[in-house]
């Protein structure tokens, strides 16, 4: 996850009347819990997607772990990350960015990445053409779909507990499953694959908070 706009938000929590206290204790939970389940299972789900010999760019890389793990399963590709917000230490070599513009040519990579980093821009459309701009062959997409009466306060649950201890914006921008298929149109971008059972969460978190909320969708570029 990353931060994609330099704006920050108002209030990182959720509801009102909650404290510093219950995000330290969600956030421990879900570091301790969740974070290296969800690391290792993504990084095998995108590492089989990517086509060999690939190069790769991962935009809102954060600290560069899910990338670097790829490299590690599939040593034939090639990952380059860009964030913009630097963290001190990270696993890969990260070039900073303005969170709108991609600082890259028109198709200098093989394939684009974000991985839960959309939902975080404040114009996820925008953000996507870019992408569709410095990619030759697709996108590759880690996300959500806010779908049915509970999915959106269940979600800015999730980005709260795993977002506001980075600092990151949330400007709780999801998307319906309707809106995702209209925006991949816009593009003119092909659904490959796409993925809603990604099982990024142990029993009994994983019948609140995976559902059909997560997708992983492989978005091919037109020749």
């Amino acid at each position: 996850m990353t931060l994609m706009s330099n704006a920050r938000t108002e209030s990182a929590e959720p509801c009102g009347g909650t404290t510093s206290l219950h995000l330290n204790l969600l956030s421990r939970i879900h570091a301790g819990y969740v974070y290296e389940r969800r690391v290792r299972i993504l990084a095998e789900l995108l590492a089989a997607r990517l086509p060999p010999g690939a190069e790769v760019l991962d935009v809102g890389t954060g600290d560069g772990l899910i990338a670097h793990m790829i490299q590690r399963q599939r040593p034939d590709i090639r990952v380059r990350g860009i964030e913009a917000f630097l963290r001190k230490e990270s696993f890969i070599p990260i070039e900073s960015f303005d969170g709108r513009t991609i600082p890259f040519a028109d198709a200098s990579f093989d394939v684009v990445m974000f991985v839960d980093v959309l939902h975080h821009t404040e114009e996820p459309l925008a953000m996507l053409r870019e992408a569709v701009r410095v990619t030759r062959k697709s996108v590759l997409i880690k996300d959500h779909t806010a779908d049915g009466p509970f999915a959106r306060g269940v979600l800015r649950l999730m980005d709260w507990v795993g977002g506001s201890r980075h600092g990151y914006a949330l400007p709780y921008n999801y998307l319906s499953s309707k809106e995702w298929a209209e925006a991949i149109r816009a593009l003119g971008l092909t659904i490959a694959s796409w993925q809603s059972t990604l099982s990024l969460y142990p029993w009994p978190a994983t019948w609140l908070f995976d559902s059909s909320l997560h997708f992983l969708a492989d978005l091919e570029k037109p020749n």
